[in-house]
């Protein structure tokens, strides 16, 4: 409990986007918290609200108006508070309006601001019904008027005169007359984009689009076309469509070292390139016919069914819990290109090769949808694979802050589909006590062990005590534990025998001679004392600083009194 931890990190913050509808604006999200870095107006470069400011309803204005794309903000997450979280990095009271008080219990608020709507969330797995929700974004329009410029890579024309995205990492952006940017797009792979960098757009004008439903594979170099291993019913199978009277070649998978279906690409009478043909893609192309970059050469159907998702409370308990998800996706751990290795038994093999020959190999199951192609390049953190992002992945690889973003995105999605709505900060105050253990990677000089899980506290102590002995310190990751664990590994024993296993925490608690020392709520309860909140956070502090200024007494008076024995005769 204090005013200000003084810590220089925080979060970035941008308004929350449902595909491209803005579904809370970065004024809402940022009103009420501690503005870590000046926020500046993007045109004319002058200081809306100086760093360290709390941000109230007239900085929400001046930053609408100016047309701020994110803010750094203090975060419960990020905050270095040994005892709960420092005022600065709460922000403000939601209850009254006014900076928080000290000893506010944030912690039971932010529970029950996440409980209390929990009792309008449906129980069951619900289908996402209507159409609206089962059409996937598939364009993108201008929310602005301005001139268009790519900040990535620039589209490739292919042989039909479409302008194609066919890197993972272009970016569009919207700019004003001053050169300020209004705002950016994520234009994903495969997108037909229609307009040049350079040109005017105005608001609601069509950006790109592209069909979602459907993954292309494309072309990246110039030839005619021969196919290779094309077995009808082996390698592939060719479907005749009934009312068009048009026949597709579908590829089909093939087990172990038989031959897979190619595309080769030649020029000059060499050949320039090789496709290997994913299972179950169709084939785009006719033998013979030349080619360019940016032409498709085969794509996949993603299947269009309405998307059971797990809804309601279910869905935020598999959240909180930290539960990994079944069929989860393979995220690349490192920034490098794309190679498919030799495939071993039912599993594809994909290799991602970084920089300085560090490369990372990851094998996928046959059936599996793979989303990256032979060659691409793909940034920390992208997905090789269909499905769901575990969290325990994006922690480890992206790291705090992405994990932050995506539980507090995941959460909200679950709230506001029930029209709910809930402040951010309880999120993150929750998240904070999922994250507060981590575990040595090298346990260096220290007393502590490698795998062993300690708190950012004990790890600090440890680490001075070896750098004072002219030691090496130990090094640690933070993990992710649910809410439940969380609750179990807390530092104060009666806080978790309170909670489950009750007879385990306190037999092994007086195996190991635990000591509590009544910090949290909790425990102070079952012991029957004032509890640290609130007017008992007074007095504590009161206590505090009466036993230190006894300290000083007593260290400065010259001499201890005489006893009773000592005391001369009258």
């Amino acid at each position: 409990c204090e005013d200000d931890c003084g810590t220089n990190r925080g979060i970035w913050v941008t308004a929350a986007l449902d595909g491209t509808t803005v579904v809370a604006t970065l004024g809402e999200r940022v009103l009420g918290r501690t503005a870590q870095e000046d926020v500046k107006n993007p045109a004319t470069g002058e200081i809306i609200v100086p760093r360290g400011k709390l941000i109230d309803e007239v900085d929400v204005d001046k930053i609408t108006a100016a047309g701020v794309e994110k803010i750094y903000i203090r975060s419960p997450l990020t905050c270095e508070s040994k005892d709960g979280v420092c005022a600065k990095c709460y922000g403000r009271d939601l209850a009254r309006g006014t900076p928080v008080n000290i000893g506010e219990a944030v912690g039971v608020i932010a529970a029950q601001s996440i409980g209390e709507p929990g009792t309008q969330l449906t129980m069951r797995t619900f289908h996402v019904g209507g159409t609206a929700q089962n059409v996937e974004v598939s364009a993108i329009e201008s929310g602005f008027d301005g001139v268009v410029k790519f900040t990535a890579s620039e589209p490739v024309v292919n042989t039909k005169g479409e302008a194609i995205i066919t890197s993972r990492d272009c970016e569009l952006a919207i700019v004003d007359d001053n050169g300020a940017v209004k705002a950016h797009y994520h234009v994903p792979f495969g997108a037909v984009v229609a307009v040049k960098g350079g040109d005017k757009v105005v608001k609601g004008q069509r950006l790109a689009e592209w069909n979602a439903y459907v993954i292309p594979y494309f072309i990246d170099k110039e030839g005619a076309v021969r196919f290779e291993n094309f077995v009808d019913g082996e390698t592939i199978r060719e479907i005749r469509d009934e009312a068009t009277g048009l026949t597709q070649i579908r590829v089909i998978e093939t087990h172990g070292t038989a031959k897979k279906a190619q595309i080769v690409l030649e020029k000059d009478g060499s050949s320039v390139a090789v496709y290997n043909l994913p299972a179950n893609s169709t084939v785009m192309l006719e033998s013979g016919a030349a080619v360019k970059r940016g032409d498709i050469y085969a794509t996949i159907e993603i299947e269009r069914k309405s998307r059971d998702i797990t809804g309601g409370l279910p869905r935020v308990a598999e959240l909180f819990e930290a539960r990994k998800p079944k069929d989860c996706a393979i995220i690349s751990e490192i920034d490098g290109v794309v190679e498919f290795g030799r495939d071993y038994k039912a599993k594809q093999r994909i290799v991602v090769k970084g920089e300085k020959d560090i490369e990372r190999e990851y094998l996928v199951p046959k059936g599996k949808l793979i989303l990256v192609q032979d060659g691409d390049t793909v940034h920390q953190g992208d997905k090789l694979t269909d499905g769901a992002e575990d969290p325990h992945d994006i922690l480890r690889v992206k790291g705090l802050e992405a994990f932050a973003q995506h539980m507090v995105k995941e959460i909200q999605d679950v709230y506001r589909l029930q029209g709910v709505k809930i402040n951010d900060k309880h999120i993150e105050v929750i998240t904070r006590q999922m994250l507060q253990k981590e575990e040595v990677t090298d346990a260096g000089d220290t007393t502590l062990t490698q795998g062993e899980q300690v708190d950012q506290q004990t790890l600090d102590k440890e680490n001075a005590k070896a750098v004072a002995a002219g030691g090496r310190p130990a090094s640690a990751s933070p993990i992710l534990l649910g809410i439940t664990k969380a609750s179990l590994q807390t530092n104060s024993f009666i806080s978790a025998a309170s909670f489950q296993e009750t007879t385990r925490v306190l037999t092994e608690s007086a195996v190991s001679g635990r000591t509590d020392d009544l910090v949290g709520l909790k425990e102070n309860v079952i012991v029957g004392r004032l509890i640290p909140a609130g007017t008992g956070s007074v007095v504590n502090r009161l206590k505090i600083e009466a036993a230190a200024r006894d300290r000083e007494i007593e260290a400065s008076e010259p001499a201890a009194l005489p006893t009773v024995e000592e005391q001369p005769e009258a």
